[in-house]
């Protein structure tokens, strides 16, 4: 049965939609082995290999070789379906092992699969001298930092103020990359299901001059968060992986994205049971 709870879930899709693939790689040897083992199998049976617009994208490696597929695949979001194999530790966006790799294939050419949407985080960069706006998607979560020193800014939900942070920075995550830096903050695991983004915060300073809440915030669809600088306005901004410093700010704006990220499901795997394999074992 599939999990009907995990994420929003569409109908099953027959096998020969997936006709066109591309396989990231985490660079090492075996990695790498295990990449040309996949395509000659999978172009033995008639798939074509397409590194520009692929149905399907096989990351082989870990975690961060799955974001950096993801980054890499941002303009095909809409008929781009991901799938994981693990080479090292337990991935927590990998379905498959090294050892599963026969099974892998032929459960993409022979079977049909499920196609389950996670929620993407939208971050957008407002300037005070210009009126450029950059966006970016981040499958993890997005951390904001002072360019220098401690972070001071105005956070405000719904454009009105909620609070004044001082400390080391914030942090917002989607709910699948609540697992991540968010878990080590102490934020919530929040199921995929919901579209929500994340707001913790990183080392706050609260003492009689400064307070803050203290406690994560979940946001829902409909909310947006900015932060505005208080002083300095050079932000430091870290999307997934990537890291770019931005001068005067005039804000960044944190919600849910339109944009979801597909994932190509073969055999049920709940959400619940990758948080239990990859943090009690």
């Amino acid at each position: 049965m599939k999990d009907k709870d995990e994420t929003t879930v569409a109908d099953d899709v027959a096998a020969n939609s997936l006709r066109t693939f591309a396989v990231e790689t985490r660079g090492d040897t075996f990695s790498n082995a295990l990449r040309e083992r996949i395509m000659k199998e999978l172009i033995h049976f008639h798939l074509v290999y397409d590194e520009t617009a692929p149905d399907l994208v096989i990351s082989v490696g870990g975690d961060g070789t799955l974001l950096q597929a993801f980054h890499r695949y941002l303009s095909g979001l809409s008929h781009t379906a991901f799938v994981g194999v693990h080479t090292g530790h337990l991935g927590f966006y990998a379905d498959w092992t090294a050892e599963e790799v026969d099974e892998l294939v032929e459960s993409v050419v022979r079977k049909s699969h499920n196609i389950v949407e996670y929620p993407l985080l939208r971050v957008a960069v407002s300037y005070s001298d210009t009126n450029e706006l950059k966006t970016y998607l981040a499958l993890n979560e997005c951390t904001i930092r002072s360019g220098e020193g401690l972070l001071a800014a105005d956070v405000l939900i719904r454009g009105e103020k909620f609070e004044s942070f001082r400390g080391d920075g914030l942090c917002f995550s989607t709910p699948t990359g609540s697992t991540a830096y968010n878990k080590g903050l102490a934020g919530a695991i929040i199921h995929p299901s919901l579209a929500s983004i994340q707001l913790t915060e990183i080392a706050s300073i609260n003492n009689r001059v400064f307070r803050t809440l203290g406690s994560p915030l979940i946001l829902p669809r409909h909310h947006h968060c900015q932060v505005k600088p208080v002083n300095d306005a050079r932000f430091s901004v870290t999307v997934d992986h990537l890291s770019t410093l931005h001068d005067k700010v005039k804000y960044i704006e944190c919600s849910v994205a339109e944009e979801r990220i597909r994932f190509a499901r073969f055999r049920p795997l709940p959400f619940w049971r990758r948080v239990r394999d990859s943090f009690i074992g």
